[in-house]
């Protein structure tokens, strides 16, 4: 069975590309991945606190619909001073991380104080992240993190446990997974769209598979795919596929 750290579920908030959360289930159980970290977040400019409050409730939502299936990632724009207070909210109601978007770039002294909660509490930050090859795509996130804001940020918090979202998201991967060399600290997620051959391979050789963690991003059956095809052991994609993750969730007992 499989574990997903990079997944979203759909609510009244946010209107992802489902029919119904049931869809994720199911092709969650025709697929063995048998608990999705999940969150919605906000992919757009600068939310006001009670839309990032209804992104979260709904997660919490379907936590409880699908009782130990998803488990949360509370959603949170660091630069409000209520963020703190979101995310304990959140993790009094069982989530088991924070997911960051595109507002703050990840070593911001912005985001600080939310890095250092993290470590106080022992969970994991899921940051959106990509290293586009054009303007046009730069220009439309200018604050989103690269593999070398990651490098920074975990040279600033060493014993945070930083997640890199989406290695199959779009632009230069490779840059992106020699970018990470220097920062043996930071994990990444396998998910997203591209799932160009020798990607997974790539990380596992440059990074070791202890850093790589299994994700979706909704490319459910791509994600799944692209750790089978790759030329790794049974052992190795077990530990992809679910041990990483289950270890990052130990530290807090979860």
């Amino acid at each position: 069975m499989k574990l997903d750290c990079h997944m979203h579920v759909k609510g009244r908030s946010v209107a992802w590309n489902w029919e119904h959360n049931d869809r994720i289930i199911e092709a969650a159980d025709r697929l063995e991945i048998e608990r999705l970290c999940s969150s919605i977040p906000v992919t757009r400019g600068m939310p006001a606190m009670d839309e990032i409050r209804a992104c979260n409730d709904d997660v919490l939502a379907a936590m409880q619909r699908y009782k130990g299936r998803i488990l949360g990632y509370c959603f949170v724009v660091p630069g409000y001073r209520e963020s703190l207070d979101e995310i304990d909210r959140c993790l009094d109601q069982g989530m088991i991380g924070i997911k960051l978007y595109n507002q703050y770039k990840l070593w911001d002294p912005a985001v600080h104080a939310v890095i250092e909660k993290s470590i106080q509490e022992r969970i994991p930050i899921l940051e959106h992240a990509g290293y586009p090859t054009t303007r046009d795509q730069w220009e439309a996130q200018p604050n989103m993190s690269h593999a070398g804001d990651f490098v920074r940020a975990a040279r600033l918090y060493p014993e945070a446990v930083l997640i890199e979202g989406h290695i199959g998201g779009g632009g230069d991967w490779e840059w992106a997974i020699r970018q990470l060399r220097q920062a043996p600290s930071v994990y990444l997620d396998t998910s997203g769209s591209v799932i160009d051959e020798g990607m997974v391979d790539m990380a596992a050789r440059e990074l070791g598979v202890e850093r790589l963690l299994f994700g979706t991003d909704m490319t459910m059956e791509g994600g799944v795919g692209k750790i089978l095809g790759a030329a790794l052991t049974e052992e190795e994609k077990q530990r992809i596929f679910r041990h990483n993750m289950q270890e990052i969730l130990d530290r807090r007992g979860t």
